[in-house]
This record gives structure tokens, C-alpha cells and sequence, in this order.
């Protein structure tokens, strides 16, 4: 681990991220840091366990003549995405972050970072470990498998958690205060279908859509990003309108939550179209790239021959695909009417994989209003059942509805204002699945906030950390910790 990480103030925060990053955590797979996070409560001699889903609570006294205040709780998830560029070499169920400085931010190398939700994580840890820093007792809350389920704090039962207030330290600008978020729903559609022989006298090519900048499926859907699936399912409806393109693969995107970077579809065309499909395919790239200039600087859409693939799909299911794929909504479907520049509802196309017979389209839908989200997941779920798939909703967490009378958020507020010089914080509600309205389900009364530092393109290869942000945030957390109201 580099040194210069460790040297970076406040070092006591870079240094627990820095020792974090050093334990392999993807989603689903979080044995090793979860047995880490009981290890570093247990050395500091405070009450850790773990709940029956395995997320990690470590309890910490308050410090004395705070003792008299609400308990909080601090609360972070242990996860984190799992993404790498293409020509990275890299093992996320062995190997630690490598991380780097670059001028104000940290960075990994060709990797997400994991400050998403790392560097709350560690703050939390800093706070555990500290000797001289007021706070009220604390119930620090670590929770798993954030990114890929909400499955920690969905199975988080009642009664576990002793605090009347939660500061959720995952939101991803330093001058926002997060009140409400959306909830989601999975919606995935399968189907099989009957490979044919490749016909003779047929031409086989690889397409590779890539360079795209990707980023969170929530707070990066509104801005207009390339999602590779849409732009592959663009090239291969023309293919196959103009030419009788065939598609053998397709394998596109990879996370849920993360907007597709890249897609590659094995394909064949008649050898008589060769040279037309080439200039045709070429025409509707610079259409494309001419689209995406200003956003997509860095698009490339490769089509290069390849091996003949020795089967096809059937051109019926192969027509059903690609139609539903371009009816499929993408993007963001209905912003909020009652808050300002709030997306309320969104779909990302997620993932798409066509191979030996078998389709698989991964969606993740997302809103702030129950209603308006299975109002898409129904209308995504009817585009594709109309060409056979069957359609499947998983992974339903609710929102959380923002309460504008926090006494928490009275607290924050004067803090933000009197450390930034008069400047006023965004009080917001995000679309981001933050485990807030999914936490108060079962502490209905408990009082929530959420903040954090400035993170960008969190769950793709760019994730970066502003360190100048990180020293903001450490600031007014600490100052936030020695207000916490009195007990009623």
C-alpha cells in the first residue's frame, strides 16, 4: 500500500481506509472483512458481534460528561463494486486496492477505489479507535452486501440497534445532507432459445462497444452517460434490418448498479453484404459518436472480423431480442414534481448475455415513489414477455420518505453553515439506494441522516476521493458527534 495514502490528512482516517482496502470485500464475499472488522473491535476491547445475516456491530461507551446525550448510531456498509478496465490485471478476491494520489484526489489503479462506502467505514473505525474525541455512546453498524442487495439491512432485525439517531456516511458530496432516497427493484428476464448452423458463405465479425464512462445506476443516470447495451442493441438492430445479421454472443455491462461500460457481440452477415455491412456499420458509429461527443469523449466501437462461429440464434427469438431490447425504457423515466432537479424513477439495462442457447437481461429499477417504480418494472416486464422471456422482480427495498423535521437535521445544518463561512448545505433527497428507509422499517422512530465526502464515478474504474473533501467531512463529523442532543 502506498505510503503517500497513509501520510494524507487526517491521517487517522486515510490510514483505516488504507488498511481497509488492504482485505479483499465484493459484495457477497465479505467473509475476510467481516471477520477483520470483529478483529478490530475485539483488540479495542469493545462489545462485537454479529447478527444472523453477519452484518458487524461494535458498541462504544460514550466518553465521559457525554454521557447524558442520545445514543447514535454510526453507520457504513462493508462492500464494495467490483469493477476493473478491460486491460487491468487484477483479483478482487485476493488483492488490496492499489491506490494513488492525484493532486486533491485518491485514486485506484485501473479499479473501483472502494471509497464507496470505504471511507465512512473508516471514519467510523477512527472514531472506535480514538482516545480524544467527544462523542455519545455509539452503536457502530456495519452492514454487508450494500451494493448488490440491501441484504444487510434488509435482514437487520429490530431491537438490535440501541440508538435514537443514525448518520448514514454514504452520500458522495460534501455539500449535501441526504433526507430521502429512492428505492429499487431487479427485474430480470430469461428465456431460452434454438441455435441454428452458421450458413454458408457467411462472414463472422466481433463488435466491441467500450470507452464509455459508466458510473453509479442512481446518481450518474441523469446525465446523459452511453449505456453499452442500448448502443450495441442499436448497431445490431441494423445489422440485422439492412443486412440478415445473426447474432452467436452477446456478453454486456456487469453490475446492476453500474451503467454498462463495454458490450461484445460475436456476429455473422452473408458474404455478399461484407463490404456494404462494414461501410453501413460505419456510418451509424460516427452518428453515434457525433451523439455522445460532449458526454462520451472516449467511445469506441470496434468491428473487426473473426472466427466463423458454428451457431446462431433463431432469427425469430434473435428479431423478439432486439426489438424488446430497444423498447425496453433506459435511463431516466419521470423526475420528481416535488423536488427540484430530483430524477424520481429510472431504469439501468444492467447487463445482457446471449450464449449456448440462453438470454439473460439484467435491469435495476429504481424510485422514490413505490408506485412509479412498479409502474417501469411492469412496463419493462411487458416488453419482454411479449418475445417469451420470462420475467422475474427480486431484490424489492422500499425508499426512504424525507423528513423535513429532523431534530438531527437542526443539528447538521448550523454546524454546515458556521464551518463553511455562511454557505447553506443541499438538503436532499438522492436516487440512490441509500439503507436508511430500508433501516426504518424496523426502528420506525429512530432519526436519520446522511452525509459524507465528495466521491466521483463511484462503481466504475474512475471512482475517486477528494482529499481536500475528505478533511471537510472529518470536520463536521467530529463537530456533529459533540452536539448530539440531550436525551429527552
Amino acid at each position: 500500500m502506498s505510503q503517500e495514502i497513509r501520510n494524507l490528512e487526517p491521517k487517522v482516517l486515510w490510514n483505516k481506509f488504507a488498511d481497509l482496502n488492504e482485505v479483499p470485500r465484493p459484495s457477497k464475499k465479505e467473509e475476510r472483512v467481516i471477520e477483520f472488522m470483529k478483529n478490530f473491535g475485539n483488540n479495542l476491547g469493545l462489545e462485537t458481534f454479529e447478527d444472523e445475516i453477519r452484518n458487524v456491530i461494535i458498541r462504544k461507551p460514550a466518553t465521559p460528561g457525554m454521557e447524558n446525550r442520545k445514543t447514535i448510531v454510526l453507520q457504513g456498509h462493508l462492500d464494495m463494486v467490483h469493477q476493473k478496465n478491460n486491460d487491468t490485471d487484477f483479483d478482487f478476491l485476493t488483492q488490496g486496492i492499489q491506490m494513488y494520489v492525484d493532486g486533491d484526489w485518491v485514486r485506484a489503479k485501473g479499479t473501483t477505489l472502494g471509497a464507496d462506502n470505504g471511507l465512512g467505514v473508516a471514519a467510523i473505525m477512527a472514531i472506535l479507535e480514538s482516545k480524544d474525541i467527544p462523542h455519545p455512546a455509539i452503536d457502530a453498524l456495519f452492514t454487508i452486501d450494500e451494493e448488490t442487495g440491501m441484504t444487510g439491512a434488509l435482514n437487520l432485525k429490530g431491537g438490535i440497534l440501541k440508538g435514537e439517531i443514525l448518520l448514514n456516511l454514504d452520500t458522495e458530496e460534501d455539500d449535501e445532507i441526504d433526507i430521502g432516497c429512492a428505492g429499487g427493484i431487479d427485474v430480470t428476464a430469461n428465456r431460452t432459445y434454438n441455435e441454428e448452423e452458421t450458413p454458408e458463405g457467411s462472414v463472422g465479425y466481433t463488435i466491441t462497444v467500450k470507452g464509455l464512462n459508466g458510473g453509479h445506476s442512481g446518481m450518474d443516470i441523469h446525465k446523459g452517460l452511453g449505456n453499452a447495451n442500448k448502443i450495441m442493441n442499436r448497431l445490431l438492430f441494423d445489422g440485422f434490418e439492412n443486412f440478415g445479421l445473426q447474432v452467436a454472443e452477446i456478453s454486456g455491462g456487469s453490475l446492476r448498479n453500474a451503467i454498462p461500460r463495454e458490450s461484445v457481440a460475436k456476429v455473422i452477415v452473408a458474404g455478399m453484404y461484407d463490404e456494404a455491412f462494414v461501410f453501413d456499420m460505419q456510418e451509424i458509429i460516427n452518428d453515434i459518436k457525433a451523439e455522445y461527443k460532449t458526454m462520451e469523449p472516449n467511445l469506441t466501437v470496434e468491428i473487426v472480423k473473426s472466427d466463423l462461429p458454428s451457431k446462431v440464434m433463431d432469427l425469430g427469438v434473435q428479431e423478439g431480442l432486439l426489438r424488446s431490447i430497444y423498447a425496453a425504457h433506459n435511463g431516466v423515466y419521470r423526475m420528481s414534481p416535488d423536488m427540484a432537479d430530483l430524477v424520481e424513477t429510472s431504469n439501468n439495462i444492467a447487463r445482457v448475455v446471449v450464449a449456448n442457447g440462453e438470454i439473460s437481461i439484467q435491469n435495476l429499477t429504481r424510485s422514490s415513489v413505490e408506485s412509479s417504480k412498479m409502474d417501469l418494472a411492469n412496463s419493462l416486464r411487458s416488453a419482454y414477455e411479449l418475445f417469451g422471456c420470462e420475467v422475474t422482480f427480486g431484490g424489492s427495498y422500499p425508499g426512504w420518505t424525507p423528513n423535513v423535521n429532523s431534530e438531527i437535521l437542526d443539528v447538521l445544518v448550523p454546524i454546515y453553515e458556521k464551518q463553511n463561512n455562511g454557505e447553506k448545505p443541499s438538503v436532499v433527497a438522492c436516487h440512490a439506494g441509500l439503507e436508511c428507509g430500508i433501516l426504518g422499517t424496523n426502528y420506525p422512530g429512530m432519526d436519520m441522516i446522511s452525509f459524507g465526502p465528495t466521491i466521483h464515478g463511484a462503481h466504475s474504474p474512475d471512482e475517486r476521493a477528494s482529499i481536500k473533501s475528505s478533511q471537510k467531512f472529518w470536520k463536521f463529523l467530529l463537530e456533529i458527534l459533540a452536539n448530539i442532543p440531550e436525551k429527552k
